[in-house]
């Protein structure tokens, strides 16, 4: 355990007013509680404070039985929300109530291993031959951009099988509406029906400033032109669209297992931190201090790599 000189107030104080999560140790230096904060200097204060609401019984009980607590910043309020439901899947702490179940943030799935794939919302990541694209912290707005993705690219939502059931049954209703390009009866190749599958791939990897403009001009039209249901079917599409555009580093789509590294030299101190990824998601981290005197031979090598750290982190492939 390295919580025996852990001083609570003093820790406080340096606490960072950035978006990040938190985890409460108790005296066995078990994690107890994980939450997530806009500032985290303001949210962990809170729960030392005595005139202060904690948020009922249960959290003053836990409040009782923690003996140091640590943190990780994020980059964004979303990062840290992906990360919280990560941390509580993987530790299940004592006081969570909520995201104990098997609860998960949606996926846009594309299904790149089919022939002529398809767009569909995901629960899970799987190692496929599909391509994966978030988390995001929004199901319905998940929904609404597959249906523009659909409306844009006419890419086929069907459950057919294809090129094996070409020309078995009759086109759907989306080809009859224009929101699909009837693959199921060859009126369009496999290689132009690849096209719109890139297009709909470089839009998912963040190219969405045409697709924004367009909905935005497209609802001050229809604001214009008093058909106001229109523009508000367009405001929420481009509210959609502003949601899934959000990025985020705690959970990998690649799926891999791996190690981030970074170190820290002041003097003849040293901390070494190690991220863990496993499944392509942000689990856990652990750290180690290292006394390095004036005449070890490692000490220029550990100031060279902290200083090269600080630009860019390590990653290690774990097999």
């Amino acid at each position: 355990m390295e919580n025996y000189n852990f001083n609570i107030q003093e820790e406080l104080k340096k606490l960072p007013g950035r978006p990040g999560v938190y985890l409460m140790h108790d005296e066995t230096d078990q994690i107890i509680y994980v939450g997530k904060a806009i500032s985290l200097k303001n949210r962990v204060r809170q729960y030392f404070q005595s005139s202060r609401n904690k948020g009922g019984v249960k959290i003053e009980q836990m409040v009782t039985h923690i003996r140091r607590f640590e943190y990780i910043v994020t980059d964004s309020e979303l990062e840290a929300l992906v990360l919280e439901c990560n941390l509580i899947k993987e530790h299940r702490p004592k006081y969570n109530t909520m995201l104990m179940d098997d609860k998960a943030y949606p996926f846009i799935k594309v299904t790149t291993g089919e022939e002529y794939p398809r767009i569909m919302l995901a629960r899970q990541m799987k190692k496929d031959k599909a391509r994966y694209f978030g988390p995001y912290t929004s199901s319905q707005a998940v929904r609404d951009t597959i249906d523009l993705i659909h409306k844009l690219y006419h890419i086929r939502s069907c459950n057919r099988s294809l090129p094996k059931d070409i020309g078995k049954e009759r086109p759907c209703l989306n080809y009859h509406i224009k929101q699909c390009e009837a693959p199921c009866q060859g009126y369009i190749s496999r290689e132009e029906y690849r096209k719109s599958i890139d297009e709909v791939i470089r839009f998912l990897n963040g190219n969405f400033d045409m697709i924004l403009k367009d909905l935005e001009d497209k609802m001050m039209a229809a604001s214009e032109a008093l058909e106001f249901e229109k523009a508000i079917e367009y405001r929420e599409l481009l509210n959609s669209v502003k949601k899934v555009a959000q990025k985020q580093k705690i959970t990998d789509s690649s799926g891999e297992d791996r190690d981030v590294m970074a170190v820290a030299c002041q003097d003849e101190d040293a901390v070494v931190q190690v991220f863990f990824i496993r499944g392509g998601r942000l689990i856990g981290r652990d750290h180690f201090y290292l006394r390095i005197s004036e005449e070890d031979k490692n000490r220029k090598f550990l100031t060279v790599l902290s200083n090269s750290i600080m630009q860019e982190p390590l990653f290690f492939q774990v097999s």
